[in-house]
């Protein structure tokens, strides 16, 4: 009977691999920040309206948090696009 645990670190195994991520991970994930904050901003105001009928102002913060989602999105794209070498 073979255990799972030899054939896990034989495909799993990286010289390289420190478990880290590394300065390119980083500065990727640091470059999305506004758009991941503005989705948990709208997450957020998603969840306080469950269980309950949304109110007016309900409305007005999701709409609010959406619109700041497109707006982040928006800029990330042309930020990636100016990056990559071009204008999209």
């Amino acid at each position: 009977m073979n255990t799972i645990a030899a054939r896990h670190a034989a495909v799993t195994a990286a010289a390289s691999f420190d478990g880290e991520p590394s300065d390119a991970e980083l500065d990727a994930i640091e470059l999305e920040m506004p758009a991941i904050l503005a989705d948990v901003v709208l997450l957020d105001a998603q969840i306080m309206t469950i269980g309950r009928t949304p109110s007016e102002l309900d409305h007005q913060r999701i709409r609010r948090a959406r619109r700041r989602v497109l707006a982040a999105r928006r800029d990330l794209t042309n930020r990636t696009a100016t990056v990559a070498g071009g204008a999209a």
